[in-house]
């Protein structure tokens, strides 16, 4: 297979403006996203998708690509299609699969990106992929920005939500508790496809692209990693991140 690490990034968050070049141990969030993503061989080749000429500057300032995109773009999935087209004919060749890795992820691990790509080795049906992590405590569980998901027996996504999900008053031990991890392949043209459907009803009230898969009728497959991973979407978060990251030796 040939596969693009697409990762969409924006100074114009309404959560955390600015948020790719805030800095964590003197670099730029995007650029430990961009090269902790570069470091899984199985990536043909990796590209920041921005609409802001300041990203676009740092990632070439570091030696890597990027491919600026309309501002006008509602959903990173949209960011990463235009990014991803423009790629293609500047080389004359197409992927196979597109990898959407968040800008907000500087603790992704290139054994991240492997474990997402596993289904798509022997299995043509597989349309699209989300990393499931594992939610630690109940701080998280009830945090808005945290995309909570339950599964069915065969790993497939069933509903994301940003509320609490299963339900917590009767929950036992034994219902573990997840949550999305955005790390999320593409089959090529099912990113085109998934494009040009219209935004949908559960989509928009949970404001989550997966939904959207969801309610047209399409699975999510749901794959396990074994890292442990936050994303940044506050300025509190950066500062956590920053504590684990330090923590963690193989950062730095």
């Amino acid at each position: 297979m040939k596969i693009v690490a697409l990762i969409p990034a924006r100074m114009g968050s309404s959560r955390f403006p600015g948020k790719p070049m805030e800095k964590i141990n003197g670099s730029p969030m995007i650029g430990h996203v961009y090269k902790n993503v570069k470091k899984c061989k199985l990536l043909d080749k990796v590209v920041v998708a921005t609409c802001d000429e300041e990203i676009k500057s740092y990632i070439e300032s570091i030696g890597g690509d990027a491919v600026m995109t309309s501002k006008n773009h509602d959903r990173a999935s949209d960011r990463c299609a235009e990014a991803m087209l423009k790629v293609e004919k500047s080389i004359g060749n197409k992927f196979d699969v597109a990898v959407m890795v968040q800008g907000d992820e500087p603790m992704v691990h290139p054994d991240m990106i492997a474990e997402s790509l596993q289904p798509f080795h022997g299995d043509n049906n597989i349309k699209v992929v989300n990393l499931l992590g594992s939610i630690q405590t109940n701080a998280e569980f009830n945090d808005r920005n945290c995309i909570k998901v339950v599964c069915d027996c065969d790993l497939n996504a069933l509903y994301f939500s940003r509320e609490p999900i299963p339900t917590q008053s009767l929950m036992g031990d034994e219902i573990k508790k997840y949550k999305q991890v955005c790390i999320i392949p593409f089959a090529r043209d099912f990113l085109l496809k998934f494009n040009n459907m219209e935004p949908t009803p559960l989509e928009e009230i949970e404001s989550i692209d997966m939904m959207r898969v969801l309610e047209n009728g399409y699975k999510v497959k749901m794959v396990p990693t074994k890292y442990q991973t936050y994303a940044v979407d506050t300025f509190e978060d950066l500062i956590k991140v920053q504590k684990l990251m330090n923590d963690d030796n193989k950062f730095w």
